[in-house]
């Protein structure tokens, strides 16, 4: 393509509406490794035990409908940014499920309202984890490493600093700040791919954190540096950093 129409195609991807949690729009140009273990599967076996669920970071509530089918009585579901409150209220609500539109913390329950607690990729406090679960209560939680994407934010302009791995951070919190038992603790480095720069200007729009301030017209040179990059026949491809912990309350 040329210059403009590049620019043009850029535009229209940073334009593409996004709702929810769902990154179906770049299906087949988006592509994340695989991860060593199901967080699905994990939630999937806990939620009969459970009498009450929370789903924090709940999104438009697309994962927690593909467990329905294993769901508590009570369901309740957390979501900070407000465009997706909306969503997961539409798609949750004939099913019974309260949508509480909330911040990551403090959690707005009382101690101990939770026999089971699940996040999948959104911040926590482990006090506060520990607050609000019932003696016997479990957290299980997914979540994106401080280093995701570095190399990305670095090919973007950013400077990225040198920090500590989020997954070891959770592990010391949790072992100082609670009495929360560890039953299971897992970190892993993989990688995304991109097909063309267009998906990846998408997938910065749609996650507007890793690179904030983001747009085709601020970050043009760095857009057409990838695309050279392609175009040499080389991957767009940059790390991933997730861990999983589950823990439980004595």
């Amino acid at each position: 393509m040329e210059r403009d129409a590049l620019i043009a195609f850029w535009q229209a991807e940073e334009a593409a509406p996004f709702r929810g949690w769902d990154f179906s729009y770049v299906n087949g140009r988006f592509h994340e490794s695989d991860l060593p273990w199901d967080y699905i599967a994990l939630a999937r076996d806990l939620l009969p035990q459970a009498r009450n669920v929370l789903d924090m970071g709940t999104g438009g509530g697309e994962r927690l409908l593909t467990l329905r089918d294993a769901w508590p009585p009570t369901v309740i579901a957390t979501e900070g940014w407000l465009p997706n409150v909306t969503v997961a209220a539409q798609n949750l609500s004939p099913f019974g499920v309260r949508v509480v539109a909330a911040e990551r913390h403090p959690l707005p329950f009382a101690p101990q309202s939770f026999a089971l607690i699940i996040n999948r990729h959104t911040g926590y406090r482990s006090g506060d984890i520990a607050r609000v679960l019932t003696p016997g209560g479990v957290f299980l939680t997914q979540q994106i490493d401080a280093l995701w994407a570095w190399n990305l934010q670095v090919a973007l302009g950013m400077r990225v600093k040198k920090r500590p791995s989020s997954y070891e951070l959770a592990l010391h919190y949790f072992e100082t700040e609670t009495d929360l038992v560890i039953e299971q603790a897992v970190a892993n480095t993989g990688t995304m791919t991109f097909a063309d720069v267009g998906a990846l200007v998408y997938y910065l729009k749609a996650i507007p954190w890793i690179v904030p301030g983001f747009t085709v017209a601020t970050h043009l040179p760095y857009l057409f540096a990838l695309q050279e990059k392609l175009d040499r026949g080389e991957l767009l491809q940059f790390e991933t950093r997730q861990y999983l912990l589950k823990a439980s309350k004595p």
